[in-house]
This record gives C-alpha cells, structure tokens and sequence, in this order.
C-alpha cells in the first residue's frame, strides 16, 4: 500500500514539474503580423472559421528560412510547410478577408513577437498582376523581389513596427508575403496577408 502510495505522489509531482516546462515550450513561440493582418492573425481573432490548430497558434508558422532560392515549397507557403496550418494554404475560393490598402503610400508594418529572436531582416514580398486568388500561393505567382526589407541586426522588441512604402502600380486583389530572417536560426517565420489595393 505504501508503494503504490508513494508512486502515486512520485507521479503527481513529476507531472507538476513537467507542466511548467511544457507551457513554457508553448510561450515562446513566435511571431505574426497585425497589420496588415495575416491569415493566422484572423483565425487567431476569430474573423475566419474552420482554420485548425493555427486559431491558437497564430505565431508558429516557422519553416525552413532562404526564401525565394530556399524556404517552404510551393503550394505550402503561407503555412511554411507545417502540415499541422495546411488551412493558411487553402485559397478559399479567393474570399479570405482582405484589407483595403493604397498602392505607392506609406503603412506602417507591425509584428506582434512571442519570443524575440535575433534577427537578420524583415522583407516583403507582393504578388503578380494576373495572379490566381484562388489558387495556393507559389513562387511564380510573387514578384522576384521583395518591395520592401527592413534590415534589423539584433535582438526586436516584442511589438515590431517599420513604416515602408507598398508598391507602386497595383490593383485590386494581392496577397502580401512577409518574412521575418531570424538570425540564430535555420528557420524564419513566414505571414500571408490578403490585401485589397484601391
């Protein structure tokens, strides 16, 4: 009776010394852009239904970092090849929510950071004119160049925000590809953002 009593305890404590540990793996991940609002930002808020796992993880789509020569494959993108945010790639038939933005002004770009990792830069990429809405996101379907990169060299804080200015000569439906270059890492962290240019 005193084993299976002290076994009892034995389990009871290593599962209050695990769960610390546990959460805190949770805690520090990551980081996601608020505005313009990216896909896991809006299952996060509950904008869009049916998103999975990424509703309580909107700061975890990580993958492999070297976007465009490297990075996640095509198709797979916006979840950056995690299989568990397979939803951030379903185009919804074009109809994820899109924020009014205007071509060639000024915006303010914010990051909301769970863990402030080191980091190389920020960049920006948009899409073609002609792009397929409703069809997942791939290389081909953005322009080669980012339109905007923020160099950053160092540890951020855990709001982001760099004013830069959206490219000039664009209407109607794109999507904003944002890549943060974390600097300790293999890995960066990747945002798709819906925009509407008027």
């Amino acid at each position: 009776m005193r084993r299976m009593r002290a076994r009892h305890v034995f389990g009871i404590a290593a599962v209050c010394l695990a769960l610390p540990i546990f959460f805190a793996g949770v805690a520090q991940s990551h980081g996601y852009t608020q505005n313009p609002p990216s896909r896991s930002y809006n299952c996060a808020q509950g904008t869009v239904n049916d998103c999975g796992a990424i509703q309580w993880e909107p700061q975890s789509v990580e993958g492999p970092k070297g976007f465009p020569q490297a990075g996640p494959q095509d198709g797979q993108l916006c979840a950056a090849d995690n299989a568990s945010f397979a939803e951030l790639d379903d185009p919804r038939g074009g109809q994820w929510p899109a924020v009014d933005l205007t071509a060639g002004r000024d915006f303010q770009f914010t990051w909301s950071l769970t863990a402030r990792h080191a980091t190389t830069s920020f960049r920006y990429f948009v899409t073609k004119d002609g792009w397929d809405p409703s069809a997942p996101l791939t290389r081909d379907q953005l322009e080669p160049e980012p339109f905007l990169t923020v160099d950053f060299g160092g540890q951020p804080p855990a709001t982001v925000e760099h004013t830069g200015r959206l490219p000039d000569g664009k209407s109607g439906r794109h999507l904003i590809y944002g890549v943060w270059d974390v600097a300790d890492t293999g890995n960066a962290f990747y945002s798709c953002a819906d925009v509407n240019f008027g």
